[in-house]
């Protein structure tokens, strides 16, 4: 498949997503990053070759035309899969309908606990913590119109102590992070994820079954 990446930071999980189609986990190639700012991800995307655009919705006049401008160019680089890797910014509703079930989003909670407008990076972490939860993790879902409600294609746990702060939480979820993205996009890239409403059905059988 022909992937598109979105990022607004630092792009780790961008970097892990090449690094697994080098080392053959997955065979889907990153055609495409798309982010909302100049950021590093941009600048690591621009070095390894990778057709980048920076798409920032306030120099739009509004969603529409801001979901059009996304939707040209991912219909010219001819994207397949749209992963969502620390992208800040709501998809607008033209896109996700355009890719309904071909976006995906990972998330450093379990989801449907501590998601929405405004739950992102530490603020998840610091909510986990403040809720005395003791266990957090990472999930990779659907994207629909609303943040943090598609349906669930992945989640892994990791336990939470009395010692954890938000930064040592969030490392150990970010190690979650870089197992789940490769996993998801490789069960796309073998037709082995069927959705139906609300519930992912992950099949057993495809081309990498062992």
């Amino acid at each position: 498949m022909r992937l598109a990446v979105f990022v607004s930071g630092k792009g780790t999980n961008l970097l892990n997503i090449i690094r697994k189609n080098k080392d053959g986990f997955i065979r889907s190639e990153v055609k495409l990053v798309i982010s909302d700012r100049d950021c590093e991800a941009v600048e690591n995307s621009e070095r390894a070759g990778i057709h980048t655009k920076i798409a920032d919705p306030r120099d739009y006049s509004g969603e529409a035309e801001f979901g059009d401008a996304l939707l040209e160019v991912l219909k010219k680089t001819e994207i397949d899969l749209i992963v969502l890797a620390g992208f800040l910014k709501k998809i607008p509703d033209v896109v996700v309908k355009d890719y309904a079930n071909r976006i995906i989003n990972v998330h450093p909670a379990l989801l449907p606990s501590f998601g929405g407008k405004g739950m992102y990076g530490m603020r998840v972490h610091q909510a986990v913590l403040d809720y005395g939860c003791k266990i957090s993790g990472a999930t990779v879902h659907l994207v629909d119109t609303e943040y943090d409600r598609g349906p669930v294609v992945l989640q892994k746990c990791v336990p939470v102590s009395g010692e954890d702060t938000p930064d040592s939480l969030a490392s150990r979820i970010h190690q979650l992070e870089y197992e789940l993205l490769p996993e998801a996009i490789r069960l796309f890239e073998n037709n082995r994820v069927k959705i139906e409403g609300r519930k992912v059905f992950i099949s057993p059988e495809g081309p990498d079954k062992k």
